[in-house]
């Protein structure tokens, strides 16, 4: 008989129940395509105001002698012959532009020339690089770091022949706001008055002078600050009677924040009134009118990028002080329509890693892969294997859990070159070896006497299969991110929610990505086949769809109850559990969908293969280039 006939038969012999699964998965490869370009489609749609603004991106070879990539936003009404007011947004440390599109989205539809940009060692603008390993700038550096990126963005502005040169502003989110501030600083030292307006989010303005006296340093420029309440790293104050540190909600009443809504007017003095936040002051200075703002929403710093109280402040202000084109209310946002496409796209991606999985093992070059019958859950009756089975899951989540924070905050502590990808990297490798020695006790001290055979449930399988287990997952991942580059270049869209981002990227991350990679292999092999050829069990029910989603959710418990004590404490009592490791806290967020998503993805693979390799390798891959790809990258000289 042919090759052919031959295949055909042995998918014959197979049965119905893999032949389903084949089926399903055509299927659903077609959903995930689907859904993926028609979040590309909606998203392009909602940043573009429906064909009204021009999106571009671009890579500015700016003054400092460094390229930054943007995206630029030119609305239908700005024009040579109607110059339009503009701004420049900038995301925060650690995040990249498209953090920024609430911003961008919400003013580029009232008519305001946006460019959002990525901060020097951000996204795909050109890296940092230090003289020396405390990460100090020299002076001649400071130009080309994350403290002039906002001002590279306003000459750029400046020379567009549609951009009103005397409605110029800027704002940026903490490490972006203090960026802003930074460009507020430069201008006015280099006496060019290109802004006109600057928004400080989650970062300080400076009110003080060189003399510690209170002064107001911006003239007549209109200067607005958000504030958070909850805001883990900045706008305490210590009080001057008691020298106890005053937290965050209290800012407003300080000295600090009286003085600038009072334009410089020390609080002591008898012509400074008591000012409130969310009220816009107004002053004659030099003879034009200047604002002075401090926007006060109940929200926490993360939160303030992503909020539509915090959105509405940055309209509200620009629209005021810039004079909108298109002036619309600022509590009519459409930006979360955007970010809920952005997250389906991430859905679609999911799923189409999946199927294409599944489907490549029902070729000729993967077939050996496949299992020949569906993987099941394995029966547990009786209770020393039920309790076994809790115990290593409490174990090896408690031990995630109390390691995290001394492992993420030492190794973002390093010299390395990304440091937030080495703290989690170590952590998750960390990890991955408590998991690797929990199931090696697990097997010699109960699942060898109980008939646990290594070689049934996937743990040993041949040379031959293991190098095309990696091959296969290679293709995986090329493929999946061959979705993203598609995406991104049609659309100019990505796949992300709030802080949980999969985009694109330049030849840099790839290096970057094999430097980070085997740490975050580490734990994704070996959680790949703890949850499945050690933990796919009848626990939770015959289906085995409740004991997916026990052990996923013990896999991201370190994630879900860390932030949970930190913001309890927080919003309750007005402090932080761990103030001086807050920022790794933050890290949490995103791991939470990547813990719980990757355990599901990996379980429905294993389903076909009976291989838990394949889909640790994806894993292991995909999340080491999404970490690489949304952070900052600085080199040592």
């Amino acid at each position: 008989p042919s090759p052919g006939r031959i295949w055909k038969n042995r998918l014959r012999e197979e049965g119905d129940n893999m032949g389903n699964i084949k089926k399903k998965a055509k299927v659903w490869l077609c959903v995930a395509i689907i859904l993926m370009l028609l979040s590309g489609m909606v998203s392009n749609y909602i940043q573009t105001d429906g064909g009204n603004v021009v999106m571009k991106e671009l890579k500015l070879e700016t003054d400092a002698e460094y390229s930054m990539s943007a995206y630029l936003f030119i609305p239908s009404s700005a024009t040579d012959e109607t110059p339009a007011p503009a701004i420049v947004t900038s995301h925060g440390y650690l995040n990249n532009k498209e953090m920024q599109d609430a911003n961008y989205v919400e003013l580029a539809r009232r008519g305001f020339v946006v460019l959002a940009i990525d901060q020097p060692g951000h996204g795909n603008s050109d890296n940092i690089t230090y003289t020396d390993s405390t990460n100090q700038l020299a002076a001649n550096e400071v130009a080309t770091s994350e403290a002039g990126g906002v001002y590279q963005g306003v000459l750029f502005l400046s020379r567009m022949s549609y951009v009103d040169k005397d409605r110029i502003g800027v704002t940026g989110h903490s490490m972006g706001g203090g960026s802003s501030e930074s460009a507020v600083a430069l201008d006015i030292s280099n006496g060019t008055n290109l802004i006109a307006a600057g928004l400080f989010n989650s970062a300080f303005a400076i009110y003080t002078d060189e003399n510690g006296n209170y002064a107001n340093l911006y003239g007549s420029r209109d200067i607005a600050v958000l504030a958070p309440k909850h805001d883990e790293f900045s706008y305490t104050r210590v009080d001057e009677e008691t020298g106890e540190t005053i937290p965050a909600p209290y800012f407003i009443e300080g000295g600090d924040a009286q003085s600038f809504l009072n334009f410089g007017l020390d609080p002591g003095s008898p012509d400074a009134e008591v000012r409130e936040a969310d009220t816009i002051y107004t002053a004659t200075i030099d003879g034009e009118e200047a604002s002075r703002v401090i926007y006060n929403p109940n929200i926490i710093h993360p939160w303030s990028h992503f909020s539509a109280t915090a959105t509405a402040s940055v309209i509200e202000f620009f629209t005021e002080t810039l004079d909108a084109p298109n002036p619309i209310d600022p509590n009519s946002q459409v930006w979360q329509w955007k970010e809920t496409f952005n997250f389906i796209g991430a859905i679609g991606l999911a799923i189409f890693i999946v199927c294409f999985g599944i489907l490549m093992v029902y070729t000729p070059a993967f077939s050996s892969l496949r299992a020949k019958e569906a993987a099941a859950p394995t029966a547990i009756e009786d209770s020393k294997g039920k309790l076994w089975f809790w115990g290593c899951l409490i174990v090896s989540a408690t031990l995630a859990t109390v390691v995290y924070i001394p492992v993420v905050y030492w190794g973002s502590s390093t010299s390395a070159s990304q440091t937030e990808t080495m703290g989690l990297g170590l952590w998750r490798a960390l990890c991955g070896i408590f998991n690797i020695l929990i199931m090696a006790i697990y097997y010699f001290a109960y699942g060898k006497k109980n008939g646990f055979n290594l070689t049934e449930r996937g743990v040993i399988i041949k040379g031959k299969n293991l190098l095309k287990s990696i091959l296969l997952a290679l293709i995986i991942v090329v493929v999946a991110y061959g979705c993203v580059f598609v995406v991104d270049y049609f659309f100019n869209s990505d796949f992300r929610l709030w802080t949980l981002a999969i985009k694109t990227f330049e030849k840099d991350k790839v290096w970057l990505t094999l430097t980070y990679m085997w740490l975050f292999l580490i734990y994704y092999i070996a959680a790949s086949v703890s949850v499945n050829s050690f933990n796919y069990n009848t626990i939770g029910g015959k289906s085995g769809l409740f004991n997916n989603i026990i052990v996923s959710l013990f896999a991201a418990f370190p994630a879900i109850i860390l932030p949970a004590i930190q913001y309890i404490t927080y919003f309750s009592q007005d402090h932080m559990v761990w103030t001086t490791a807050a920022m790794q806290v933050l890290w949490l967020f995103p791991i939470i969908l990547i813990l719980f998503g990757a355990n599901f993805m990996s379980r429905y693979l294993y389903k076909v293969t009976k291989n838990p390799y394949i889909a640790g390798i994806v894993n292991g891959v995909i999340v080491t280039i999404m970490t690489v790809t949304n952070t900052s990258t600085v080199f040592l000289q």
